[in-house]
């Protein structure tokens, strides 16, 4: 599946760190009968690759992919853990190579117009904008917008279930990536039915 229809599943990726590996398939769950359909788990705990593999296996008809992606080890360790696709806050050389090189979808993140401009040119049509509230929300992506309409974004960083809507109502977003319907506290309660009333939340955010 293209990264274009991975984003078109619902409204809102989820942005999960998994901090215990018994967490993984009931929050995976959770999350999918909540409506969020493609999942984003960031290589940034020691056991992330191993999350993949455990939610993948729970939820096989969810997209679950790797945030994080940020060197050839990490992109190694995704290809690795059989992620669906894969997400990196920003872009370099060797990660662009990689990138094109493998058939899983890739969406490199950028924050500046050049940096749209470049990945543009290799052929990206659908980036992250990191970190969207930092690097200026809504009004930024507006302004990208004007001389490069060809480019569509997945915003993520900072927004809350109050902003969604404001990044989700412009032409040149596809969904937003957020972190709100991961609430800490219920995770360690395993309050999965409260994690899968703000995931359905989530996914009816217009």
């Amino acid at each position: 599946m293209s990264i274009e229809k991975i984003l078109s599943l619902a409204p809102v990726v989820p942005v999960v760190v998994i901090e215990h590996l018994e967490d993984a398939a009931p929050l995976a769950r959770a999350l999918y009968n909540g409506g969020l359909k493609a999942l984003e788990i960031t290589l940034r705990t020691p056991i992330a690759a191993e999350a993949v593999k455990l939610m993948k296996a729970e939820v096989p008809e969810a997209y679950v992919g790797t945030g994080t992606v940020v060197d050839k080890a990490s992109f190694d360790t995704s290809v690795a853990a059989g992620a669906d696709f894969m997400v990196s806050p920003g872009i370099n050389d060797e990660l662009l190579a990689l990138a094109k090189e493998s058939d899983i979808p890739f969406l490199p993140g950028a924050a500046t117009p050049s940096e749209v401009m470049k990945l543009a040119n290799h052929g990206f049509k659908f980036l992250k904008f990191f970190p969207a509230e930092a690097a200026g929300g809504t009004a930024m992506l507006k302004s990208i917008g004007g001389p490069l309409p060809q480019v569509t974004f997945c915003p993520t960083g900072g927004i809350s279930l109050a902003t969604a809507p404001n990044y989700l109502a412009l032409s040149n977003v596809i969904c937003v990536g957020g972190t709100w319907m991961l609430d800490k506290k219920l995770i360690e309660n395993k309050d999965w039915q409260a994690i899968e009333a703000l995931a359905r939340q989530a996914s009816e955010v217009k």
